[in-house]
């Protein structure tokens, strides 16, 4: 079988990735420009898969289109499946695999590179020397040895960055509902409860998984306990975070400043080019008006060596699917 796939939300980028690696697969791939949705399902007629990111919508609704349409397998070539309602893709009889790694770090860094930029205000700087302006007043920042950062969900990506903060002199604290005990040790980083973090945390970077425990965990109680002028960075999910709480926390001076690369909104407009537009989302035009923040587009795992894992990984569920083999990276309603 050389199943046919409908590729969608595709960009210039996914095409290179994927036609590179797919010489050495040779299926037949139809690069489609919109997202995945109820009102775009029915591109896929014809394909025996669909390819989607993370921003598609495969509700019930959605899934049902795919297999009126004959579709057999959802290839998600992102780490998150909470977009998919897999209960109804179990019911339809179709099957999804993810790529739950691509390169943590990736990831890392750009958590790494929100937080620095928003201490030392590189962002500030760049837009003041290229007027001209060489002022230092404004752009003061502070040390991050001695510093307390709390890591929220300690996977992949968390250690990498939390093996960085270490480098530099911070102290850690953290939290996972599967603490891993050994590496804590190894690095001197103290697991405790999500108040302790909230209370005594200069930093607070979230590297967890969206689910119903985490959707809004940076909400204004949660807030209500941080230090004053707390940072705050986020590379995981935009539910994690309640914007209209931030954004209450940012005025009030409570929260210091914010490094966000996803938003809980962000499928309207992240990936695309709105200069030339208004942006409608009144929640998201305010976040984007503050001098402390820092947004940027779903970018962490924009990396050449990201884009050839994901390629490689998503054709490597599909030849699975395909040949009938075991499928590692499956997901389920019951995962």
């Amino acid at each position: 079988m050389t199943p046919k796939i409908a590729f969608f939300d595709a960009k210039p980028y996914d095409s290179i990735s994927f036609d590179r690696i797919n010489k050495d697969f040779g299926f037949e791939i139809c690069y489609l420009e919109p997202q995945l949705d109820k009102e775009n399902a029915a591109l896929a007629k014809g394909a025996d898969v669909v390819c989607a990111f993370v921003n598609a919508t495969v509700c019930a609704e959605t899934i049902n289109i795919l297999a009126d349409n004959g579709v057999h397998l959802i290839a998600l070539r992102c780490a998150g499946f909470n977009n998919v309602d897999l209960h109804a893709a179990a019911k339809r009889n179709i099957q999804v695999v993810r790529v739950p790694a691509y390169s943590p770090y990736a990831v890392a860094e750009h958590a790494l590179t929100l937080m620095m930029t928003l201490n030392r205000n590189t962002h500030k700087a760049y837009a003041r020397t290229r007027n001209n302006d060489f002022a230092l007043n404004g752009l003061l920042g502070f040390d991050v040895h001695g510093k307390t950062v709390g890591i929220v969900g300690t996977g992949k990506i968390a250690k990498i960055f939390i093996k960085t903060l270490c480098a530099m002199g911070a102290h850690v604290l953290a939290f996972d509902i599967y603490p891993d005990n050994e590496f804590a040790e190894k690095y001197e980083v103290t697991y405790t409860s999500m108040d302790e973090i909230f209370a005594k945390s200069d930093i607070i970077s979230l590297h967890c998984p969206l689910t119903k425990e985490t959707e809004y965990i940076i909400n204004r109680d949660s807030i209500a306990k941080m230090k004053d002028g707390v940072m705050i960075i986020n590379t995981g999910r935009g539910k994690l975070i309640d914007t209209e709480a931030l954004i209450e926390g940012l005025k009030s001076g409570k929260i210091g400043s914010a490094g966000l690369d996803v938003y809980e909104r962000e499928e309207k407009y992240f990936f695309d080019d709105w200069s030339e537009c208004i942006v409608e989302d009144d929640t998201l035009a305010r976040l984007l008006s503050f001098n402390n923040v820092l947004v940027t587009a779903h970018q962490a795992f924009f990396t050449k060596e990201a884009l050839a894992n994901i390629a490689q990984t998503t054709l490597q569920n599909i030849r699975d699917f395909a040949d009938g083999n075991v499928m590692v990276n499956e997901v389920s309603a019951h995962n």
